[in-house]
């Protein structure tokens, strides 16, 4: 009884209200829209759901979507995590600059962005020119810059608090026992920023695979060889073939929550390995 009452007493105030508010922002935003989606999808037949599935078309465009981010979020990774350690770790003559235009991509529309990407990676362009047996406007390369741009300030600002928080002394430590510096980095630095790492990898991989604004721009959007997923769905829409479109939405809903159970996955078994090390 006592032990109620004091769970009771260090339960903070409101929590009933703020739990009903929140589920009903979460119902209205995401969980009625993706239930009219599965539930429209179910006019479509098993068999006409898997003939569209597995036309060639489909698969193609889910191979350029999924290829595309995937390589995006890599390229990401690497450069995102060494962009959030220069920016946490050292100061230097317009790093307030910098930090800010990483947020860039955040606050321009993405037609922008595609836009002044084609521009600027066209044949004639400032850094297209400099290749010119290589298309990367309205090609498959350009659409993974385009995915790069956009994808960026998720590593970031995902690592970039979690370097910032390391303790330094630790490091210190490592170095004076003899560690080298890579040695220290992978048993010591990296086993810490690797959950946060991973958190961002998956923010930039869904946010590529839902990416349409910039992408349309700098693609030559033709069918098998540059066109996206988003798009395809929007050309069905377009012809007016509402079961087709839903049936492909729901396609991309599962293969993108399957993979982010595996990302979720894959940041639980790490923080449990982290755990195991500590407490030994």
């Amino acid at each position: 009884m006592s032990s109620t009452k004091r769970h009771r007493k260090s339960t903070l105030p409101g929590f009933g209200l703020s739990l009903g508010l929140s589920m009903t922002y979460m119902s209205l935003l995401v969980l009625i829209p993706l239930g009219g989606l599965l539930l429209y999808s179910t006019k479509v037949s098993f068999e006409r759901f898997i003939e569209i599935a597995t036309s060639s078309r489909t698969i193609a465009a889910f191979e350029i979507s999924f290829g595309a981010s995937f390589l995006a979020a890599s390229i990401n990774a690497v450069f995102g995590l060494i962009l959030a350690w220069v920016l946490a770790r050292y100061n230097f003559f317009g790093k307030k600059f910098l930090d800010s235009v990483i947020d860039l991509p955040f606050a321009i529309p993405t037609a922008v962005a595609g836009i002044a990407l084609t521009a600027i990676f066209a044949k004639n362009g400032l850094i297209g020119q400099f290749f010119p047996s290589t298309s990367i406007s309205y090609s498959a390369i350009g659409i993974t810059i385009a995915l790069t741009f956009i994808g960026l300030p998720f590593i970031v600002r995902t690592v970039q608090p979690v370097i910032e928080e390391l303790d330094k002394e630790v490091e210190e430590a490592a170095i004076t026992l003899g560690a080298s510096y890579w040695t220290m980095f992978r048993r010591v630095i990296f086993p810490s920023i690797y959950p946060a790492l991973l958190t961002g990898f998956a923010l930039a991989f869904a946010r590529g695979l839902g990416e349409y604004g910039s992408v349309i721009f700098i693609s030559s959007n033709k069918p098998y060889e540059t066109e996206i997923v988003p798009l395809l769905i929007f050309m069905q829409l377009m012809e007016q073939d509402y079961e087709e479109a839903s049936a492909i939405g729901v396609l991309m809903l599962i293969c993108t929550f399957v993979l982010l159970l595996i990302i979720n996955f894959l940041q639980r078994l790490s923080k449990k390995r982290k755990k195991v090390t500590a407490n030994a």
